[in-house]
C-alpha cells in the first residue's frame, strides 16, 4: 500500500492537465507530464514540451516560481508508458470521451505499480461509468479529482468515491489534496457533474435565458445577480466570457443527457440563437473576438462594448444605474421583492437557483455546508446557496415559491422558522436533512478567525483592528479597517498589543481573514493631510509608524506574520519587523511606494538593506546591495507569490510557505510557540553604504531608463529620494551607519516628497482611479 505521493504523473498536456502538472510541482512534488505523439512530429515530446513553453508565458502564472518548473519532466505515450510504474498518484486529464479514456485506464493498468492511485479530472462522466467494465483491482484504487481552473489560484477539489474504492486511496489523495496543493476538498457523490458545476451551470443557464426572454442588457444583468447577492463583479455573463462560450454547448448537452427528464436544468437550457451566432463568428469569450463583452475603438480609444441580446448588436457598455439595486440597497431579498424589471429578474434567476440548490442536497453532497463551501470556492460566491438563504430568509423564500406554485424542497420546508446556520455555545452547526443540527466540523489542524470570533469577544479593539486571544497564550492582531489599509488607529493598536503581550502572553501572529492581508497606508489620510498643509500629522504618522515597527521588531517575544493576498507598501513592512513569516503560498508581496511618489517610510528600506546584506548572495563591497534593492524597490516590484517573495527577499529563507489557507493561522500559531523558547531579540543593524559615488550610479541607471523611455520625469524625482536613501546619503563608504541614522534618512527624504505636487498628483489618481499616474 503506498504510504504516501512522492512522483504525481498527469496524462493529457491540454490547458487543463498542463495547469494541473504546474501546480502539482509548486508543491514540490516531482511530476510526468506524458500526451500523445502528434502525427508526423520530428519531437516526440512536442505537446508536453510545448504545452510547459506555453505556461512558463502565461498570466496570470500556473507555476509559483522557477523551482516549481524544474520538477516537472515530460514524456510521451509511447516511449514513455513503462515510467508510469514511477508514480504514486496517475491523474487523466484528456478529452471528455469515454472510449479515450477507457483505453488510457488499460494502458495505465498494465504499467503502474501496485497499490498507486488514478484518477480523472472528468467534471461531466460519472465515475460508475469511468470503470464500468474495467478490472475490481482497477476500481479499487480509482476516483475522481475534479480541480477547478485555472488549477493554481481556484481553491476547490471535488472528490469522488465508489463503492469499490479503496477509503485508503481516498484519504492519502485527501491529505495530499489539501496540505501539498492546498485544496478545500469537498467530498461529491457520483452524480452529473457533481456539486460546482451541476448548481453553477445551471446558475449560468437560468441568468441567460432569462435576460434574453425579459430583455435585461447584459451589463445589467451582471450588475443584478453580482454585488447584492455577494457574487463577483464578473456576474453571469462576464464570467462566461472568461470560461469560453464554446465550452458551453458541450457541457450543457453532457449535463442535459446525464440528469432525469424531471430535473429543473432541462427547462432552463434553451438554445439562444444569439448565442449560436457568436460562437459560429468566433466571438467566444476572452480567448477569442469578445463575447458578450469585448474591446472596441472609438476615436483611436478603446472602448468595452456590450451586444444586445435581441439584434447581436454591440454598442459601448453602460454602467447600469438600476433604482431597484438603489433602493434594495444591501438586501437581496429586498431587490428580490422590488415590484420593476429588474427585481423581477433577480427573483427569477435567484429565486430558481436557490430552489434547485436545496432540491439538491442529499443528492449531490452529504451536507448544505459542502454545497456552500463548492459555491463559494468554485464560483466565488461570498456566500453559499443555504447562506445565501440564511440572508434572505428561509420562510420569505418558501412563500414566495409557494406564490408561484413551485414545490418547496424538503430542506427548506424543515428550515421554516429557522435557519440553516446557528451558533450553539460558539460553535457553527448545520441543517440537516434529518431536522437536526450537526457541528460543521473542520479538518484536523485547521484553525480558523471567524470560528474564534463565534464564541469570543476581543481582547482589544477600534475602529481598524482587534485582537483575539486563539489560545495557548497567543495573541492574534487583525486588521479590519478598509482593504485593511494601515492607519494610526492600527499604529496605536499594535503598540498598546506589545505591551499587552508582553505582560500576560506568549507570542503575537498578524494575521486577518481578508481577500488581502493589507493593501498599504491608507492614501485617503494621507492626501487629506497634505491638502490641508497638516505635515505635522503626517510626520507624526511616519514617526509612530516607524517607532512601532521598531518595537515590534526588538519586542522580548516572537511575532509572526500570516499573510495571504496582498501585502503591499505598509503592509510588506509589518511582515519585514516580523520575527517570522508564515505566509500563504499565495501571498502578493512588494514595496510599492513609488507608484504614488513616495518611498517606503515606515523601516521599509533600511530592512531590505538589511536582508540583502544578511541572506543576497551577491559580490562584495558596499555598492552591489544597494543597487539590487534600489532595482527592486524602484520598480515596484511585487512577488506573485510567496516563493517568488523569497527570491525577492521580502520574505527570508527560513520563512514558513502554507499551502492551504485555511491551515494558515494554525501554521503560524505554532510557529511563534516554537520560538518561544529561549527566544532573543534580534540584533542591531549596522550598515556600510557607498555614499555620493552610489547615489551618482544609480541615478545614472535611471537617466538611461528614462531615455529608452520606461521612466517618467517624475520618476527620476523619486527614484533620486529613494538612491540617497539606500546610498546613504553623504556618507563615507568606509564609516558605519546605524539604523537610526537610516530611519532618519528614510524619514526626511518621504517628508521631501511628500509636499510635491507631482506625488499629490499621483495619490489622488490612485485614489480616483485604482491606478498609477505616469507623470
Amino acid at each position: 500500500m503506498m504510504a504516501g505521493i512522492g512522483t504525481v504523473a498527469v496524462i493529457g498536456a491540454g490547458v487543463m492537465g498542463a495547469a494541473i502538472a504546474a501546480h502539482v510541482a509548486n508543491s514540490g512534488t516531482r511530476v510526468l507530464l506524458f500526451d500523445i505523439v502528434p502525427e508526423g512530429a520530428a519531437n516526440r515530446n512536442a505537446l508536453a514540451e510545448g504545452a510547459v513553453a506555453k505556461m512558463l508565458k502565461a498570466d496570470p502564472a500556473p507555476f509559483m516560481g522557477a523551482r516549481a518548473t524544474r520538477l516537472v519532466e515530460t514524456g510521451n505515450l509511447e516511449d514513455d508508458l513503462s515510467r508510469l510504474a514511477e508514480a504514486d498518484w496517475i491523474i487523466e486529464a484528456v478529452i471528455e470521451r469515454l472510449d479515450i479514456k477507457q483505453a488510457i485506464y488499460r494502458r495505465i493498468d498494465a504499467v503502474r505499480k501496485p497499490g498507486s492511485i488514478v484518477s480523472s479530472n472528468t467534471s461531466t462522466i460519472p465515475l460508475a461509468t469511468l470503470v464500468s467494465g474495467l478490472p475490481e483491482s482497477f476500481a479499487q484504487d480509482f476516483l475522481v479529482t475534479h480541480f477547478f481552473n485555472p488549477p493554481r489560484y481556484m481553491r476547490l477539489m471535488e472528490l469522488v468515491t465508489g463503492p469499490a474504492t479503496r477509503a485508503e486511496a481516498a484519504e492519502t489523495i485527501a491529505e495530499f489534496a489539501d496540505r501539498r496543493l492546498g485544496k478545500t476538498v469537498v467530498r461529491a457523490k457520483d452524480t452529473p457533474s457533481f456539486i460546482g458545476n451541476r448548481l453553477g451551470i445551471y446558475w449560468l443557464q437560468t441568468a441567460v435565458v432569462e435576460a434574453a426572454e425579459r430583455g435585461i442588457p447584459v451589463e445589467m444583468a451582471d450588475a443584478l445577480i453580482g454585488k447584492p447577492f455577494g457574487i463577483p463583479k464578473t456576474g453571469v455573463f462576464g464570467l462566461l466570457d472568461l470560461v469560453g462560450l464554446d465550452l458551453m454547448p458541450h457541457v450543457n448537452a453532457s449535463l442535459a443527457a446525464a440528469l432525469p427528464q424531471e430535473d429543473a436544468f432541462h427547462a432552463a437550457n434553451r438554445p439562444l440563437p444569439v448565442v449560436q451566432k457568436m460562437i459560429a463568428e468566433g466571438y467566444t469569450g476572452r480567448k477569442g473576438k469578445g463575447g458578450f463583452y469585448r474591446m472596441g475603438r472609438d476615436g483611436g480609444q478603446k472602448v468595452k462594448e456590450a451586444i444586445d441580446l435581441a439584434t447581436g448588436a454591440y454598442a459601448p457598455a453602460r454602467k447600469p444605474r438600476s433604482e431597484a439595486m438603489e433602493e434594495a440597497g444591501r438586501s437581496p431579498r429586498a431587490l428580490m421583492a422590488h415590484d420593476s424589471a429588474e427585481g423581477r429578474y433577480a427573483a427569477a434567476v435567484m429565486g430558481a437557483t436557490l430552489r434547485y440548490a436545496a432540491g439538491l442536497a442529499g443528492e449531490v453532497a452529504d451536507s448544505i455546508a459542502d454545497i456552500d463551501e463548492a459555491m463559494c470556492l468554485g464560483y466565488g460566491w461570498k456566500d453559499g446557496p443555504f447562506a445565501l438563504m440564511d440572508r434572505i430568509g428561509p420562510d420569505w423564500l418558501a412563500k414566495r415559491l409557494e406564490a408561484e406554485g413551485q414545490t418547496v424542497p424538503p430542506i427548506l420546508e424543515l428550515a421554516r422558522g429557522r435557519s440553516f446556520y446557528r451558533v450553539e455555545a460558539g460553535r457553527l452547526e448545520q441543517l440537516g436533512l434529518d431536522g437536526a443540527y450537526h457541528p460543521v466540523t473542520r479538518p484536523e489542524g485547521v484553525l480558523l478567525l471567524s470560528d474564534i470570533k463565534l464564541g469570543a469577544k476581543p481582547v482589544l479593539k477600534n475602529g481598524s483592528a482587534a485582537v483575539w486571544d486563539i489560545g495557548d497564550g497567543v495573541l492574534c492582531f487583525e486588521f479590519t479597517s478598509k482593504m485593511n489599509s494601515m492607519d494610526d488607529q492600527i499604529l496605536a493598536l499594535l503598540a498598546k498589543t506589545l505591551k499587552l503581550v508582553e505582560a500576560k502572553y506568549k507570542a503575537l501572529v498578524i494575521h486577518n481573514e481578508g481577500t488581502n492581508f493589507s493593501v498599504g497606508a491608507n492614501l485617503g489620510l494621507a492626501f487629506f493631510a497634505a491638502n490641508i498643509a497638516a505635515w505635522d500629522q503626517v510626520e507624526a504618522l511616519v514617526g509612530l509608524g516607524q517607532q512601532t515597527f521598531q518595537d515590534m521588531r526588538r519586542a522580548p517575544f516572537p511575532v509572526v506574520g500570516a499573510p495571504s493576498g496582498m501585502a503591499l507598501g505598509g503592509g510588506c513592512e509589518v511582515l519585514l519587523h516580523c520575527d517570522a513569516v508564515q505566509a500563504h503560498a499565495e501571498s502578493y508581496i512588494g514595496l510599492v511606494e513609488v507608484g504614488v511618489g513616495l518611498i517606503p517610510g515606515w523601516g521599509g528600506c533600511t530592512e531590505m538593506l538589511h536582508r540583502w546584506q544578511k541572506f543576497g548572495r551577491l559580490p562584495k563591497g558596499p555598492m552591489p546591495v544597494p543597487s539590487k534593492v534600489f532595482e527592486i524597490l524602484s520598480t515596484a516590484t511585487v512577488a506573485k507569490s510567496a516563493a517568488e517573495a523569497k527570491e525577492l527577499l521580502f520574505l527570508r529563507p527560513e520563512d514558513g510557505i502554507t499551502m492551504n489557507r485555511a491551515r494558515l493561522l494554525a501554521d503560524a500559531k505554532a510557529r511563534a510557540l516554537a520560538m518561544v523558547e529561549g527566544y532573543v531579540r534580534p540584533e542591531t543593524r549596522d550598515y556600510t553604504l557607498p555614499g555620493p559615488s552610489g547615489l551618482v550610479a544609480m541615478e545614472m541607471a535611471v537617466q538611461q531608463f528614462r531615455k529608452m523611455g520606461k521612466a517618467t520625469p517624475y520618476d527620476e524625482v523619486v527614484s533620486g529620494a529613494l538612491a540617497e536613501v539606500l546610498s546613504g546619503g553623504d556618507t563615507d563608504p568606509l564609516d558605519t551607519l546605524t539604523e537610526t541614522d537610516l530611519l532618519k534618512l528614510e524619514r526626511d527624504r518621504f517628508f521631501t516628497l511628500v509636499k510635491r505636487p507631482g506625488t499629490l498628483d499621483r495619490i489622488e489618481t490612485m485614489l480616483m482611479t485604482g491606478k498609477p499616474l505616469r507623470n
